[in-house]
């Protein structure tokens, strides 16, 4: 089994608690999904919305993200799949693709250290 990450990019943000509420059962029900089928390595986290990015041989601070907000990562889980077309097909069930969002699929590098 392959280790990947799916970084969920974009969406729109819930417009009233309920709202937010039916949102956040979709996400524990597509978890819980994906734990059923044996892919769910890490739940992972929400990102908040701000944050720094440090860059160049001189190391500059700044505020970041500064990537539009459709492409701003909200927040990240990590799966395990035989190959990258199943974990392809398991990210189409996640609820941020009902609200304008996407999930990035990316392999994770094993490194032997």
């Amino acid at each position: 089994m392959t280790e990947f990450i799916y970084l969920y990019r974009g969406g729109e943000s819930p417009k009233s608690p309920a709202e937010g509420q039916e949102t956040m059962q979709k996400w524990m029900a597509w978890m819980k999904e994906l734990g059923e089928k044996g892919l769910l390595k890490a739940v992972g986290s929400p990102l908040e919305k701000t944050g720094k990015l440090v860059s160049g041989k001189s190391k500059v601070v700044s505020d970041g993200p500064f990537a539009e907000a459709k492409d701003v990562i909200g927040g990240y889980t990590l799966v395990t799949a035989k190959d990258i077309d199943e974990a392809v097909e398991a990210s189409k069930g996640c609820p941020i693709l009902l609200v304008g969002g996407a999930v990035e699929v990316r392999p994770i590098l094993q490194m032997n250290m």
